[in-house]
């Protein structure tokens, strides 16, 4: 069985795919000084919690943190007996190689998003992730990432209102009853989810422009379903898309001999 590992800025996800199937999804704080006994002693409790017999063969990785790749890789060899695929390295093959600016190296979970793209959807699609940042990926008809846009990501936005204004309260993002706020909370609410889903509906509009040609547009990430809400344009939205594209790039490097 192939574990999957998404390691993001804040949070790491673990998932266990059968070939057919993720038998189950694992999720933690980033934290660049865990071990790698540290993150077996995690893994382990959890997956007897829920009672799955996983015998792990393979592993993949995509971190956006390169700090923390290091014990994840002790993590592999030490208690599986394999040597991971590290996305981004130059030994884990791409079904196609993004079309970028010279020198430019896209985030691993990007390229991840566009293997599970065009795997599912065929290309000319873009990929909204809500993260930390909130990514924007755009991919060719041929499954090459082609570039995108990257902007400060909800969360962010709010905890960066929050520290920088003395006055405003910490909140959780939901999608207010009004537009315009009649309590701080209110206008806060009112100014994020308004705020962010004209910027995605713009953003998505202003990408097919450029693009010339119709596209698909995938929400992803834990707040996509609540902007999908706001009617932002998303033809569907799937949360396992970057774990999707982990095993799509997996099985394209076991079939051209690289694992």
């Amino acid at each position: 069985m192939l574990l999957a590992i998404d390691c993001g800025n804040t949070n790491t996800v673990f998932s266990i795919w059968d070939g057919n199937e993720f038998l189950c999804t694992l999720r933690t704080s980033t934290h660049h000084a865990r071990t790698a006994d540290a993150y077996f002693t995690w893994y382990s409790t959890l997956v007897k919690h829920y009672g799955i017999e996983a015998e792990i063969s393979d592993v993949i990785i995509a971190s956006t943190v390169p700090r923390v790749v290091f014990n994840l890789r002790v993590f592999a060899d030490r208690f599986f007996g394999c040597r991971p695929l590290v996305i981004g390295k130059p030994d884990c093959l791409l079904p196609v190689n993004p079309r970028v600016d010279e020198g430019t190296i896209p985030g691993p979970d990007r390229l991840a998003n566009a293997a599970a793209a065009f795997d599912r959807h065929g290309g000319n699609v873009v990929v909204v992730d809500f993260g930390t940042a909130t990514n924007f990926d755009v991919v060719a008809a041929d499954g090459a990432y082609v570039g995108g846009i990257i902007a400060p990501g909800v969360n962010l936005s709010l905890e960066a209102l929050h520290q920088g204004a003395a006055a405003l309260p910490h909140i959780d993002i939901t999608r207010p009853e009004k537009v315009i706020g009649t309590n701080t909370v209110g206008c806060i609410q009112s100014g994020v989810y308004w705020g962010y889903s004209g910027l995605i509906e713009g953003l998505i509009a202003r990408i097919k422009a450029e693009y010339g040609m119709a596209m698909k547009v995938v929400g992803t990430g834990g707040l996509a379903p609540l902007f999908d809400q706001a009617d932002v344009g998303f033809d569907a939205i799937e949360d396992d898309l970057t774990m999707h594209g982990l095993t799509v790039i997996h099985r394209y490097n076991k079939e051209n001999g690289s694992t």
